[in-house]
């Protein structure tokens, strides 16, 4: 099997035009032609760069709620999480707040050498900017960061 070109990240929302000013007006994420047909029948496709996976067990989940200082998710399955990466972590909070966001968690540098910084975002979803502080060959570089496959256990 190839590769999948495109992760989509499908978000049910009771608040449409909240959801929709919030990620593509506030956040700046560019909007997509999407089919949808009539009334209550509605769609936005909003690009926000490149996706990824992150899968995390648990005890990361906590010890990454603990780095930035926020509220751990007492819900009894896993969560999932929204994660921009921003170019600049306090002014994507700032707009946020600005729209209404509840701030969850302010912008907080890492051990893993990031800014993030969380907002409670619409329809539920907690939503963490994040800013590089390093490049990827940099963090490479440096203990502790490795692949699952090579890791000590």
């Amino acid at each position: 099997m190839t590769a999948p070109r495109q992760l989509r990240l499908i978000i049910e929302t009771d608040d449409f035009d909240e959801a929709v000013r919030f990620y593509r007006d506030v956040l700046g994420m560019p909007e997509q032609p999407a089919f949808a047909t009539e009334g209550d029948d509605r769609i936005s496709i909003l690009h926000a760069g490149i996706a990824t996976i992150e899968l995390a067990t648990r005890t990361h989940v906590r010890a990454i709620d603990a780095v930035e200082n926020a509220p751990t998710s007492e819900g009894p399955g896993p969560t999932l999480r929204i994660a921009l990466e921003v170019p600049d972590t306090a002014d994507a909070v700032a707009a946020a707040e600005e729209s209404g966001a509840e701030l969850l968690a302010p912008p907080t540098e890492t051990p893993f050498r990031t800014t993030n910084a969380r907002v409670q975002g619409p329809s539920g979803w907690q939503v963490t900017f994040f800013q590089e502080l390093e490049t990827l060959e940099e963090r490479t570089a440096r203990p502790g960061f490795t692949t699952d496959d090579e890791r000590a256990r």
